[in-house]
């Protein structure tokens, strides 16, 4: 069986809620809710199988489907069958037809004295496709399953309906906890595949830490030969996630899509994206955008700077999706008629301009993960910088709020090339464009994955120094 890695602070926050329901047994209401949201394929349904292995208790694991209402009753029998609650039998006696039933049956059929698990999985396609869930779910939580020793975990990979089952006017506000699981971050990554700090965020540019990806990943190997080897194998994970990803969120017809591969082709403002994406109308590209940006498929960004600006750009939100949709999608047809040597061929042609402009998100995060260090300040913002025609164009600004900040923390440059440093020429060219933005001596930095041979900055960081701001403390 592989090795499961990273995940520690979720499984701690598991543990820790797993262990609430424990120290409140006897009391009126031990149970405890929380709600797991989560992309898909982030490996949410893997972090719980894995809690419930390390923690034994008796435990129920049900997936919804998105089938009718009678269909997921009918999976749900199963499941309970299939579980490892003590008084499972009893539910297949009376076999619910409505959920209202079922609640109260699986509240019965909970023990008392023991704490247990409760995992329905999927749960923005209960809330779709079964008239009042949501209501009957937070009456069986008031009135039923709170007064056992149980914890009740809700996971969805539809974000915005996750976050819309505990918003103030929805019935189930406030009956549970959040916790959001993201992908392998790039630390979990360089353990888990042994590569170095470098490599290890060419690995989450490439993956976007989905397991899944990653797991096919022969730990030790290139990124070039695992390329290689993915791109002659038609079923490879790197090839069908995204497919099956947005076939979850986006119907074939979707004018998402269409705007989605327009974004992820390299264009980044409105007009672009909307020619990009064959002449659409102003106002079917605003529908189509808000709802990427809804749904975390897409980021919609302004620059940092002291004034005001209408300059916002789009960007593919998820690592892998923005390669996928860089790389792959384009040419799916070659790579399945075994010619996937030609797309590895663009790849490497491509890679370094493409990785110089696809790592600044990963890099800012992990500055921000990274302060206060001693060299610069926390920095509640960090981002970057663009006029319209791009002749002043900043990496990294740090600052106290954003899109208009009151104060501008530090400013940045990155330099994510194999072989060249940050040189006096860059740091040339980082002062002229800290002139244009502001004419405070406000702290430069450089990062660099190659190293700094010049003086003059407050602080620089390579890929060993990101790469600590994501293990753990």
């Amino acid at each position: 069986m592989q090795r499961f890695i990273g995940r520690d602070r979720e499984l701690q926050t598991l543990r820790h809620a797993l262990g609430e329901v424990r120290a409140a047994l006897g009391s009126a209401k031990p149970g405890q809710c929380v709600l797991m949201r989560g992309r898909r394929r982030v490996g949410k349904s893997t972090l719980v199988e894995e809690f419930l292995r390390r923690e034994g208790v008796p435990n129920l694991f049900f997936t919804a489907a998105g089938g009718s209402s009678e269909d997921e009753l009918a999976e749900l029998l199963d499941a309970v069958l299939s579980s490892s609650l003590p008084d499972r039998s009893l539910f297949a006696e009376e076999a619910p037809n409505q959920w209202n039933a079922a609640f109260r049956l699986l509240a019965e059929v909970l023990p008392d004295d023991t704490p247990s698990v409760v995992v329905i999985d999927e749960v923005p396609y209960l809330m779709e496709r079964i008239e009042a869930f949501e209501g009957m779910l937070q009456r069986a939580w008031d009135r039923l399953l709170s007064r056992k020793p149980v914890l009740l975990l809700l996971v969805g990979s539809d974000l915005s309906m996750m976050e819309a089952l505990d918003s103030y006017d929805r019935p189930f506000h406030q009956r549970g906890r959040e916790m959001v699981v993201g992908p392998l971050n790039p630390a979990d990554i360089g353990e888990m595949l042994q590569l170095g700090p470098a490599d290890a965020f060419d690995a989450a540019l490439i993956t976007g830490g989905l397991p899944l990806i990653c797991r096919e990943w022969q730990a030790g190997t290139s990124m070039w030969d695992f390329l290689d080897t993915a791109l002659q194998n038609p079923i490879s994970a790197l090839l069908v996630s995204a497919e099956r990803s947005l076939a979850a969120e986006f119907p074939p017809q979707a004018m998402g899509r269409e705007v989605l591969r327009a974004i992820g082709s390299g264009e980044r403002t409105f007009t672009n994206i909307a020619r990009a994406a064959g002449g659409i109308s102003h106002s079917t590209l605003t529908r189509a955008a808000d709802l990427l940006i809804d749904k975390r498929v897409v980021a919609a960004e302004l620059p940092i700077s002291l004034h005001p600006s209408k300059e916002r750009r789009y960007r593919v939100a998820d690592p892998y999706l923005r390669f996928w949709l860089a790389f792959l999608d384009p040419h799916m047809a070659e790579i399945e008629r075994m010619r996937g040597d030609l797309t590895l061929t663009r790849i490497r042609e491509q890679w370094t301009s493409w990785r110089g402009r696809a790592v600044e998100p990963l890099i800012r995060e992990s500055l921000a993960r990274i302060l206060p260090d001693g060299h610069l300040p926390a920095a509640p913002v960090v981002g970057g910088y663009w006029t319209r025609s791009n002749d002043v164009e900043i990496d990294i600004v740090g600052a106290d709020r954003q899109p208009v900040a009151k104060q501008l923390l530090f400013l940045g440059s990155v330099k994510w090339l194999e072989a060249s440093s940050f040189d006096a020429h860059d740091l040339a060219a980082l002062h002229k464009h800290r002139a244009a933005l502001s004419d405070d001596p406000i702290p430069l930095v450089a990062v660099s994955r190659n190293g700094v041979s010049c003086s003059g900055l407050q602080a620089s960081y390579g890929p060993e120094d990101l790469l600590g701001a994501w293990r753990a403390r």
